[in-house]
């Protein structure tokens, strides 16, 4: 939603005007504010409403993590296993 809010604004600008739009996005201001209308939104989305989603969210944010820390590991036992299979046959 938001990304499409961007490109609407940005769509109707030259090539050059798009750095002077973009520049005051990327203050430290802005970021924190954005990051606290999301977490605001969240919070009257699913929290104020008790949905029980938070919880999904939660499972599956650390099912994600969790893949992605195992994720180095699992390659190099595969590296291992391709090496070990090729200099067997």
């Amino acid at each position: 939603m938001a990304m499409r809010r961007f490109f609407n604004e940005i769509r109707g600008k030259k090539l050059s005007e798009v750095p002077e739009h973009v520049k005051p996005m990327m203050s430290l201001g802005y970021i924190k504010r954005a990051i606290q209308r999301g977490m605001d939104n969240y919070h009257a989305k699913y929290i104020e409403t008790s949905s029980p989603d938070p919880i999904f969210h939660v499972c599956y944010g650390g099912m994600i993590f969790s893949y992605l820390v195992a994720l180095p590991h699992e390659r190099r036992h595969l590296e291992h296993r391709q090496q070990h299979a090729q200099q067997h046959h």
